[in-house]
């Protein structure tokens, strides 16, 4: 795509979509009181999070919020498949590159419909990385930063984990279906607001910690 259609690419996708981004492994972001963490803490054993994860999901036909997080990278086509049943309000997108640190994109969702806002979302977090090698200070995040946009703006396996809303009884249903790893619902009448997400990363088997960042920069 030409440079200037990616800037008015840009330009578009994030005044439709919120925008939050950071590196995985890098960003341990303090919960403010009052502020509910889905996710695991940092430096928590993976087993022992996923115990919790699932010991906090409810039961019956009142409505909670929660995060399902994956066994793999998935596309918004299948991604959107393993959460029938719940409504989508956010999705976390993460480029796998080996033993390279990647951002973890945010992006707010209507909830509507799907797969296209997923691929949408999609869309726009390559642009936003796009951006951000033309931004960046140094050789090697260029590199990963415009490794990320290609690779988003081409549909890959990279949406990490889901932010969704519904009854105990579906959220159950969403945690037994193969691929999901994790469903960590939020106490009842949480709300979008009390919510802080931090994912675990597939890769992520024994400890809740930093990702390697000692691969080869992509060229």
């Amino acid at each position: 795509m030409p440079r200037r259609a990616w800037w008015v690419l840009l330009a578009v996708l994030v005044v439709v979509f919120g925008v939050t981004t950071w590196v995985a492994g890098q960003r341990d972001e303090p919960v403010p009181g009052g502020v509910q963490r889905l996710g695991p803490e940092a430096g928590e054993p993976v087993a022992d999070y996923l115990r919790r994860a699932g010991a906090s999901l409810p039961a019956g036909h009142s409505p909670y919020w929660a995060l399902v997080q994956l066994d793999s990278y998935l596309t918004p086509d299948r991604a959107a498949e393993l959460t029938r049943g719940v409504r989508l309000s956010r999705v976390v997108f993460r480029v796998p590159l080996p033993r390279v640190q990647t951002a973890l994109i945010t992006r707010d969702l209507p909830g509507q419909q799907p797969v296209p806002e997923l691929a949408a979302a999609q869309q726009s977090a390559a642009a936003e990385r796009l951006a951000a090698s033309r931004a960046a200070s140094d050789n090697r995040r260029a590199a990963v930063d415009a490794a990320e946009a290609a690779q988003l703006h081409h549909g890959c396996a990279c949406v990490l984990a889901l932010l969704v809303f519904g009854d105990g009884d579906a959220l159950r249903t969403v945690a037994g279906r193969p691929g999901v790893r994790a469903v960590h619902a939020a106490l009842a009448d949480t709300s979008i607001q009390d919510l802080a997400v931090s994912p675990l990363l597939p890769e992520q088997g024994d400890i809740a910690g930093p990702v390697p960042d000692d691969g080869p920069a992509p060229s």
